[in-house]
């Protein structure tokens, strides 16, 4: 009796802090990794105030904001990973069902981005470079993809989740502080970046080991862009999530190798545009991909409380871009 309760009392021991380890997901067959991030959920104060330096109004009234826990991709998504989504030519290695997974989605079921008509990464880099220039839509889909292909459940992460993982327990401008000069340690921006994007991880990481939060590319978040979102809230909330109703705006965070540093900033938020695919001559214009946009990837997140199967299909079903 006492045998199987200490084996109990290490199984339930180990199920307990297995969402406190950072881990590398692998997809059957291929040889690149996905390391993953674990990032211990709480609470923090979302937004800038206006002392802050380059604060802009759609970041404020600042709130407290409290967050479950997740992990979080450590790097942005590189063209090595995506273009697996885009050719589609290893769907034959999706792992094998088993009701024990988080998402047991069939991959044949996933829509797919259709080639672009220009080369996307515009000569910039692709081996370790990030993935640039798809729509929301097209990096929800890559989440649906990567969910059906592993067994566990991921999507892109909200604004309050990008904002509490990029500020890593921090209160100032950026993750390190608010020494502007010290953003070309941490970021790709404008000032630094030769008018190009640079390969994923080359520059320090922010207090929680994340790469790239500021500059590099901006992120897809999952909210629609509301600039006076912050001012319906209550004081405190939780978990909050501005469901899409709409193509445009969506959120974008991080800013990239073409901004300024007040764009690189925790707080600061962009919101996506139809312009971004002005000079796309197809008609319609692509669902998948802005020609206009070669600033913008993303980075993906797994909850560590898993959603139920059809709470996992809103995060991935709007056919929005």
């Amino acid at each position: 009796m006492k045998k199987c309760i200490l084996v109990f009392v290490l199984f339930f021991k180990g199920y307990l802090s297995l969402g406190q380890e950072n881990y590398q997901e692998q997809i059957k067959g291929v040889a690149f990794k996905i390391p993953m991030q674990y990032i211990k959920g709480g609470s923090y104060i979302m937004g800038s105030s206006k002392s802050e330096k380059g604060h802009f109004a759609d970041e404020e009234p600042q709130h407290e904001v409290e967050v479950s826990d997740f992990w979080m991709g450590q790097y942005e998504i590189p063209w090595d990973i995506y273009n697996l989504f885009v050719t589609r030519e290893i769907d034959q290695n999706q792992i094998a069902k088993s009701v024990t997974m988080e998402s047991n989605v069939d991959v044949d079921a996933v829509s797919g981005a259709t080639a672009p008509y220009v080369e996307m990464s515009f000569g910039m880099g692709v081996a370790g470079y990030p993935a640039i220039g798809m729509t929301q839509l097209a990096a929800v889909k890559f989440c649906e993809w990567l969910s059906a292909m592993t067994g566990h459940f991921y999507r892109l992460p909200t604004e309050a989740e990008w904002e509490y993982a990029c500020r890593a327990g921090t209160t100032s401008a950026y993750s390190f502080g608010d020494d502007v000069s010290q953003l070309g340690e941490y970021a790709w921006s404008v000032e630094n970046s030769a008018e190009k994007y640079h390969p994923v991880g080359t520059k320090k990481p922010n207090p929680w080991g994340l790469y790239d939060m500021h500059g590099n590319v901006a992120e897809w978040t999952l909210d629609q862009y509301i600039p006076t979102a912050y001012n319906q809230r209550e004081t405190k909330v939780k978990n909050p999530y501005e469901i899409p109703t709409k193509t445009y705006p969506r959120t974008v965070r991080g800013g990239a190798w073409t901004d300024a540093a007040q764009r690189l900033r925790s707080a600061a938020r962009r919101p996506s545009s139809s312009k971004w695919k002005k000079r796309d001559p197809q008609i319609p214009k692509s669902k998948w991909w802005h020609t206009d946009a070669p600033f913008v990837g993303f980075r993906i997140v797994r909850p560590v409380e898993v959603p139920s199967p059809e709470e996992q299909k809103k995060y991935w079903s709007y056919e929005s871009n």
